[in-house]
């Protein structure tokens, strides 16, 4: 059963870090890849970044280039996003997702993923 955990997300003040991780289960991490989207309240789920399964591939919005870097660790089964120089404007929950599966590439479209978390909150206040 395939099964992805967001943590790491609360309350953050702007210009804070966060360091979200998504915990994997049900299949080979290496075999696909992981993309972190956000959803503010009212808005559609937009990918932020994604990791691709093979050659290390990795997308970034334009909104957080700069600011966010995904990482991953197979031997673990965990995906990571460190969020640096956080906005008012990146407050969202948070989702991991699992799709592209033994691709070189990834892209932050919702239609790449088969595989959702529930999500984490960040919210980026004073």
């Amino acid at each position: 059963q395939v099964q992805l955990v967001e943590s790491g997300g609360g309350l953050v003040q702007p210009g804070g870090s966060l360091r979200l991780s998504c915990a994997t289960s049900g299949f080979s991490l290496d075999s696909s890849a992981i993309g972190w989207f956000r959803q503010a309240p009212g808005k559609e789920r937009e990918g932020v970044s994604c990791i691709s399964s093979k050659h290390e591939y990795t997308y970034y919005a334009d909104s957080v280039k700069g600011r966010f870097t995904i990482s991953r660790d197979n031997a673990k089964n965990m995906v990571y996003l460190q969020m640096n120089s956080l906005k008012p404007e990146d407050t969202a929950v948070y989702y991991c997702a699992a799709g592209g599966w033994y691709g070189s590439t990834c892209g932050g479209s919702i239609y790449e993923y088969d595989y959702w978390g529930q999500g984490t909150q960040v919210t980026v206040s004073s």
